[in-house]
């Protein structure tokens, strides 16, 4: 079995990631000794790896040398697999800032930022059961929309999973929200993995030692993830129920419908995201439009 190989597995194994994630991890491993192969001219050796070598690696999949074209954030997610790979390997990882996303207007966080996101968080914790955890949380902020409150606040009651989740937000007020598929399997992953038990009455998502989990937790783990992958400030637990808001709202989500997922008492606070919707259109607008 190749390195890239036992990576995956391991990935899969123990680190209990998605499908996707093990898939997208192997694929940058094996990029990155046909990288290093094709660069040192020789069988690539990772004890050599300097911080050029990633520049250089980072570069070409950039496009200046293979026309890939890949973003900032799509080269921030391809810098984390490599930095995994390398843990994997028993090699350490040189110095190296990750691409800096241009810093703009407030605006939702772009689904290949998310994935990149809760991939980072997920895979920096050193117990599988607490980065399925993580992943699990913050999936509920950006595929149910729920606030970190809310999220934090679930108990073990709402288990089994359904295709929906009954959400208890400010003022007690509850609502009924649709799980995807994607999310209900993280929440179910965590709850395979969680070493403790789930009672009814208990919190659902727990800390390390047993305790409720904070959601200053959640939000330092988002932060320092934030960091190492180069994204803005912006990018905060909030920010992926935002993100949920207004990518629901570009796709034709009814405005009425989504004060209702979202838990606001008044229209007009549901209203925001349509004028960061034209906001963001506009953006596009101008960066495309060859009349713009």
């Amino acid at each position: 079995m190749n390195l890239p190989q036992a990576f995956a597995e391991h990935l899969a194994r123990d680190r209990r990631r998605s499908v996707h994630t093990v898939r997208a991890y192997q694929a940058t491993a094996e990029r990155l000794l046909g990288f290093l192969q094709a660069h040192t001219g020789g069988p690539p050796v990772l004890e050599a790896l300097t911080a050029a070598d990633l520049r250089a690696f980072l570069a070409m999949r950039r496009g200046a040398e293979s026309g890939a074209g890949i973003g900032n954030a799509s080269a921030a997610r391809e810098l984390s697999a490599v930095r995994a790979f390398l843990g994997f390997a028993g090699v350490a990882v040189p110095r190296l800032a990750g691409p800096r996303v241009k810093k703009g207007v407030p605006r939702p966080i772009s689904p290949d930022e998310v994935i990149a996101l809760t991939d980072e968080v997920a895979e920096d914790r050193d117990e599988a059961w607490i980065g399925a955890r993580d992943l699990a949380v913050l999936l509920l902020l950006y595929g149910a929309g729920l606030r970190i409150g809310e999220a934090v606040g679930l108990t073990g009651a709402v288990l089994p999973l359904g295709e929906t989740l009954v959400v208890t937000g400010k003022r007690a007020k509850t609502r009924i929200v649709p799980l995807l598929p994607q999310v209900r399997a993280a929440v179910e992953d965590y709850v395979a993995l969680c070493p403790y038990a789930l009672g009814r009455e208990a919190a659902l998502f727990r800390g390390a030692k047993g305790g409720p989990l904070a959601p200053g937790l959640i939000r330092r783990a988002v932060q320092a993830a934030r960091v190492r992958l180069g994204l803005p400030e912006r990018t905060t637990p909030h920010a992926l129920r935002h993100s949920f808001a207004t990518h629901l709202l570009g796709r034709g989500a009814d405005l009425r419908a989504l004060q209702e997922l979202l838990g606001h008492a008044s229209l007009g606070s549901t209203q925001i995201y349509t004028a960061v919707d034209a906001a963001h259109l506009l953006d596009v607008y101008r960066n495309a439009h060859p009349r713009a």
